[in-house]
């Protein structure tokens, strides 16, 4: 090794990432009897990330039918295009039929988001980008990573464990025109509030009144109330004739975390618009990972557009969003038996994955350190990691600490 320093030396220990720096932490934990509420993925029964049935089934077709392995097209396979479209807008939906959407396949949500992102900033006069308070983590971190500046509007109330809809709708019209808005299309990300149809249409009128550009984050479909009754903010901003993007996910409702299966669908003017905007799109990803990797997609592809399929995969959404709707339920009652005064009621009224638990910090480190209990330092748990077997260990240790926080 030469004598001159290393170009490395003066890097800095990154701090460790608040979610994915947790399940580091809690592999490391040997308690035998450790939960992790902090990492956003959805457990069966038995505590396991499931393999769908039907997405078993799409793949063992996919290997007997694949005869390549060239090249997907830069904006990703053409059939998982289209049927992102219709499940986000509807089968027979006009911003369809008239050419006025795009959908390009990318690297889960996360990756359509920051797609996006390169988007408002190349072509977009890097726009002030907006997101709820609070938001998930990594909102915050790929927009400003992109080089926007990234300012909240008003969303949950801690005090009334629900929305603050006056105060949101206030802060909604105080951004400047042109900015961006990041909503949660449902299952809100942290705190499992979601808007009402009627408060959807006010949002709606708002951000077209006020000249804002809505960015919807829609991972979780399926999850709330159904595949399409959770549409229903997309399918509005759709009605209303304005722009708008959509970043969407499958990693939840089809339970492809590793495959990282996502897409960006912009919502233009009209259809030279939206081949414009195409071919800047894909230049963005050209210039960034060139192009997708087939075999998630392909699967997402093979079931929506598959007579036996689809009708598997709708009922296996239904029962995951059964399952996060009876632990709901369960948690609440059980952190009563478990002696805990505080009214939890509400935690049966939100929606998704995601519940905050109201606790100080101290008290949700104490979770971790004397209990094996891990959850993300503002108290957001999963609720779809509990289950029937760790529940009660879950809400005595809740207890426990809540009673001298």
């Amino acid at each position: 090794m030469s004598g001159a320093a290393s170009p490395f030396a003066s890097i800095q220990m990154a701090p460790p990432d608040p979610i994915l720096g947790l399940t580091e932490a809690y592999n490391a934990d040997p308690n035998p009897d450790k939960v992790n509420l902090g990492v956003g993925v959805y457990l069966d029964g038995a505590g396991k990330v499931p393999v769908l049935h039907c997405v078993r089934e799409a793949a063992r077709r996919l290997l007997e039918s694949e005869e390549t392995k060239t090249y997907l097209p830069i904006d990703g396979a053409p059939a998982y295009n289209r049927q992102v479209q219709q499940l986000l807008l509807g089968e027979g939906s006009p911003v369809i039929a008239e050419g006025r959407a795009i959908t390009v396949q990318c690297l889960g949500g996360t990756g359509a988001l920051r797609v996006g992102a390169d988007l408002l900033v190349r072509h977009l006069g890097a726009p002030g980008v907006w997101i709820s308070t609070p938001s998930w983590e990594n909102h915050r971190g790929v927009f400003e990573a992109a080089g926007l500046k990234v300012q909240a509007y008003p969303y949950y109330d801690p005090a009334k464990r629900g929305l603050d809809f006056d105060a949101m709708v206030a802060g909604l019209k105080a951004i400047p025109a042109g900015d961006v808005v990041v909503l949660h299309a449902c299952c809100h990300n942290p705190s499992g509030v979601d808007l009402s149809a009627s408060q959807w249409a006010t949002v709606v009128e708002v951000c077209g009144e006020q000249g804002l550009l809505p960015f919807l984050d829609f991972a979780y479909q399926g999850f709330a109330v159904g595949l399409d009754q959770d549409a229903l903010a997309v399918r509005s901003f759709a009605a209303s004739g304005q722009p708008f993007i959509v970043a969407n996910s499958f990693s939840k409702n089809f339970s492809l975390y590793r495959e990282r299966v996502g897409g960006l669908t912009v919502i233009t003017a009209g259809a030279d618009e939206a081949k414009r905007t195409l071919s800047q799109v894909k230049r963005i990803i050209r210039t960034n990972y060139s192009n997708p990797a087939s075999h998630g997609a392909q699967i997402v592809a093979t079931v929506l557009a598959d007579a036996q399929l689809r009708p598997m995969w709708t009922k296996e959404v239904g029962l995951m969003r059964e399952r996060i709707a009876w632990m709901r339920k369960l948690f609440a009652r059980s952190l009563a038996e478990a002696g805990i005064e505080k009214d939890y009621s509400f935690v049966t009224r939100q929606k998704g994955m995601f519940s905050f638990l109201g606790l100080p910090v101290e008290a949700v480190h104490r979770l971790r350190s004397e209990f094996g209990v891990y959850a993300v330092d503002s108290s957001r748990v999963c609720v779809a990691a509990m289950n029937e077997q760790n529940i009660q260990a879950i809400c005595h240790a809740i207890a426990a600490v809540s009673a001298e926080a």
